[in-house]
């Protein structure tokens, strides 16, 4: 039995008509999400401190929810229980062949460890936290790196951000794009590239790191003399 091609294109075009609009239309698969909903994902908060919720804590309001909540992993000084990360301590070794990576040492802002505790701790117990409790940890772990001095002074949304960590420095934007823009963008050499004609300098067989053919690796070594 033979087909027109003509037939077939026709068919095809007729099936795509038809399925245009419907394709046009909603699927009315879900639903576009709330404010509310919105609002509760957006959580994120920047170095300059925008996206800071409204509250306020102390290092000594914070030591008795870290050992209620957080000590259990992160040992009552944060020095870490078992194999669980170390929070404090730490200070001049990151130049060293053993560094350790706490928020005294490494972490280059205050917004990053409220912003990782507000979003993804205590661990299996995510988000449980208030804003109140979230800025009294956080307090809590400057305490004990030195980087707040007295445990009663109180941080919340409006000073959080002009706290600053000891590494902050040494972290910096990508800048390749400016700083080796030459290097990346400089023409490659498609002719004649080599200062002078190629020559074969060894060969692998010589140096005997030529695979063997399965029937010369199936033989035996020879003895150790």
């Amino acid at each position: 039995m033979s087909r027109s091609p003509n037939r077939t294109l026709i068919a095809l075009a007729g099936l795509f008509l038809a399925v245009a609009p419907a394709a046009a239309e909603r699927l009315n698969i879900g639903r576009a999400a709330t404010p509310d909903e919105i609002r509760g994902w957006d959580i994120d908060v920047r170095p300059d401190g925008q996206g800071l919720p409204v509250g306020k804590g102390t290092a000594a309001l914070g030591e008795t929810i870290f050992q209620e909540r957080c000590a259990s992993c992160h040992g009552e000084f944060g020095e870490g229980a078992g194999r669980w990360p170390e929070l404090a301590g730490g200070a001049g070794t990151i130049k060293s062949d053993s560094p350790v990576k706490t928020v005294g040492s490494y972490w280059p802002y205050v917004s990053t460890v409220f912003d990782f505790i507000h979003r993804a701790m205590p661990f299996g117990a995510a988000q449980t936290l208030t804003p109140d409790e979230t800025y009294s940890v956080t307090a809590y772990l400057l305490y004990l790196n030195d980087i707040l001095k007295d445990q009663n002074f109180e941080v919340n949304e409006k000073n959080l951000a002009t706290i600053r960590l000891p590494n902050e420095k040494n972290f910096f934007m990508d800048d390749r794009e400016t700083a080796e823009k030459e290097f990346w963008n400089a023409k490659p050499c498609m002719k004649d590239c080599l200062p002078k004609e190629a020559a074969i300098t060894s060969r692998a067989r010589a140096l005997d790191v030529t695979p063997e053919k399965a029937s010369e690796a199936a033989k035996p070594s020879a003895p150790v003399q």
